[in-house]
């Protein structure tokens, strides 16, 4: 036609054509493309291609708007559907791009992700390529920057960083990677009952990188550190400050990362972001222990989590015992049998035994009545200003109350103290070689937090007392399964930081272990008015005293205790975040669990408020002025609590995400008494607001 070149002031064409302008990425070409708005994004990536004569596999690729950030994979919409018109420019570029990924273990591998999938998405499909059960509970963390550091002093520190040691997942030109499919949807995996890693069969799920050789295995297998400079170029956060910047880098899990302006060949750490692990089976969960091990492991060394000299002693003989038995023979020690039966097997062996007319493990015992405690317990209730110590009484436990009478023969009257341990927090301060076995107790009060300490004689009774004050705070009682498992897992980690008595069993110091390189740095700057070689000697001698408690474990049991008793220090699974209350001139900390949320005191890590979950009633998200609105159950076992609206509102202000200058902010507000005033908080908190504060709603179910 004759007005086909001919364009208007407008820009556009007299035929109600116009120029999109559209970049590809893999040839650094810029292409202009006559289109109209009714044309679906499926024909304009048809008419690139055209238009572009190469010969290639363009299946993976898709188009991405720079401008409002999202890709578009809707190809039957339309761009007038899209919103775009001549000023838009769209990059035709692949959906799968490398990501250096930094495995919890600190050992760098290039994986090809796809880009435009969400990260929870893209997480799954990194899991299930390195054969880690659970997906749900990792997630992509930036990596944190030292601001201490030059920027250049930084970029060395990275690269040296990115050189060590270890496997470089590097996908080959037949790798499964060089389509967007990534896996099989009729391929059904099967694992070796040994350690879990794939047969043969699956060894297509790793191409033709060093996995795929031999054995997916190698990331099951933990490597000793090799220097203590590995230990000063890693980022250590100085205070509970700087643990909550570093929360701050976890990425959106229900967007892309382009999305989240990661780019191509950026570093992005892969960790364990819940502190919640389900079904962790030794038998199939070998690469997941170890990584999770890992983890561990470095949050101690990092001095991410505190620990006493007596704990840290522990996971230093440990650590030695686990490099110990996987120099030697991984292999054997993880084909060792385990202690550990599995139910229905145990279930089916005691059927056998029953109509063979013997007698059965009583493991579940009496589930007919509920166990309760009563013993001699010193109290303690800390005040300002006070001389007072601790007092003696005859406590009884019942379901989740602790009584507290003058004496065992006053047990009958009404108790002296009373304590609904509902809600509560339970923090242990125990030293074994001061044979102190303390449980601090904060019970919330309609005012805040009420403190209340308890000392046990012996660890018998501690462990009894803590298992039962753990439950209780989640509102369980002692007829729960876990309490008599709870008892024993608090009595095996009080065993392992034992001191060995006899020390003629105690194996001389070798130049094999290294001490510098299995405690914190914290611990090595008490002897630094030392010689060097008295402090190296000193500390090996107690790392192997100590290891005489765990001598005799084998490679995943060593593994297993490790985990177990990160689980069981104070400050686990606690993720803590900063926040802005109105009318406050200064950042607080709040920290943010599976199952409460805590206001904490920046500098002790003292818990001020805390706010369970379970004691939610509902909540609702508004994703316009982006708020959610939590109302409080009432409590009618505390008195504080009837009659009481208690009702808190959390509302979100900025940009949704992670962003580099805009912070979203919290607003809490809390209504009061039946007309009285309302005071009013506001909170600026740097994390994922899709999800709320760490998955405080999630799918609108009550918590």
């Amino acid at each position: 036609m004759a007005l086909d070149g001919i364009r208007m002031p407008d820009g556009c064409y007299a035929d109600g054509t116009w120029e999109l302008k559209m970049h590809v990425t893999d040839l650094n070409r810029d292409v202009f493309l006559r289109v109209t708005g009714e044309i679906h994004i499926g024909g304009v990536m048809l008419k690139l291609v055209e238009k572009l004569d190469v010969k290639k596999d363009w299946s993976d690729h898709a188009l991405w708007w720079e401008k409002k950030k999202t890709w578009l994979l809707k190809t039957h919409w339309t761009l007038d559907k899209y919103g775009i018109q001549a000023d838009a420019r769209l990059l035709f570029t692949p959906q799968h791009k490398l990501l250096r990924l930094q495995l919890p273990n600190i050992k760098h591998m290039m994986v090809k992700v796809n880009f435009s999938d969400r990260v929870f998405k893209a997480v799954s499909d990194i899991c299930k390529t390195f054969n880690i059960r659970h997906p749900e509970e990792l997630s992509l963390l930036r990596k944190p920057r030292d601001p201490k550091k030059k920027k250049k002093k930084l970029e060395e520190a990275e690269e040296d960083d990115l050189e060590l040691e270890g496997p470089l997942f590097t996908p080959g030109s037949g790798s499964i990677y060089s389509s967007p499919g990534l896996y099989s949807k009729t391929m059904t995996p099967t694992y070796d009952s040994r350690d879990g890693s794939p047969l043969s069969p699956t060894s297509a799920w790793f191409g033709d990188s060093p996995l795929s050789e031999g054995n997916p295995s190698i990331l099951a297998v933990s490597q000793p550190i090799s220097s203590p400079d590995v230990l000063v170029k890693l980022y250590k956060p100085q205070s509970l400050l700087d643990k909550a910047k570093i929360n701050q880098g976890w990425l959106d899990s229900s967007r892309s990362l382009m999305e989240q302006d990661v780019k191509e060949n950026e570093v992005l750490l892969l960790r364990f972001k819940y502190h919640s692990f389900f079904d962790l089976n030794p038998k199939y969960d070998a690469i997941r222990v170890n990584q999770l091990y890992e983890q561990a492991k470095w949050a101690i060394l990092l001095e991410e989590i505190e620990c006493t000299e007596e704990e840290m002693m522990m996971f230093a003989a440990l650590q030695y015992h686990i490099n110990k038995l996987s120099i030697v023979s991984s292999d054997n020690h993880m084909n060792n049998s385990e202690k550990e039966v599995d139910e229905v097997d145990a279930a089916l062996s005691d059927l056998e035994i029953t109509l063979e007319g013997g007698k059965t493990s009583n493991s579940l015992g009496d589930i007919t009545s509920i166990p309760e405690l009563a013993d001699y317990v010193k109290v303690f209730k800390p005040k300002k200003l006070t001389l007072k110590g601790y007092k003696l009484y005859w406590c009884t436990f019942k379901d989740i109350t602790i009584s507290c009478y003058k004496s065992k023969e006053e047990a009958h009257g009404t108790p002296a103290h009373q304590m609904n341990l509902r809600g509560c927090e339970v923090t242990p301060d125990v030293n074994i070689s001061g044979q102190k076995f303390n449980i601090k107790l904060l019970i919330p009060v309609a005012d805040g937090m009420n403190e209340i300490w308890l000392r046990c004689d012996t660890e018998k009774q501690y462990a009894h007392w803590m298992a039962a004050c753990r439950l209780a705070s989640k509102g369980k009682t002692m007829a729960d399964s876990s309490y008599n498992l709870e008892v024993q897992n608090i009595l095996s980690f009080l065993k392992m930081q034992h001191l060995n008595p006899d020390p003629q069993f105690i194996e001389p110091i070798t130049t094999d272990i290294n001490p510098e390189c299995l405690v914190s740095p914290r611990y090595l700057k008490k002897y630094k008015n030392k010689q060097p070689g008295y402090v190296r000697d000193l500390i090996s001698a107690r790392i192997l005293e100590a290891h005489q408690n765990v001598a005799q474990m084998s490679l995943i049991e060593a593994k297993m205790r490790f985990i177990q008793a990160w689980q069981s220090l104070p400050e686990f699974g606690i993720t803590h975040f900063l926040a802005k209350f109105q009318g406050g001139k200064k950042e607080e900390l709040i920290g943010i669990t599976y199952n409460r949320l805590i206001r904490m005191d920046a500098h002790t890590g003292d818990a001020i408020k805390t706010w369970r979950f379970s004691n939610m009633k509902q909540w609702n998200v508004n994703w316009e002025i982006k708020m959610v609105g939590v109302s409080k159950k009432v409590d009618r076992l505390t008195h504080f609590y009837q009659n009481m609206s208690d009702a808190w509102c959390f509302v979100w202000s900025g940009d949704c995400g992670i962003r580099r200058r805009a912070q979203p902010v919290l607003h809490l507000c809390r209504s009061g008494l039946q007309g009285g005033p309302r005071v009013h908080w506001r909170l600026h908190l740097p994390v994922d607001t899709r999800q709320g504060p760490e998955r405080v709603a999630r799918r609108g179910n009550v918590l």
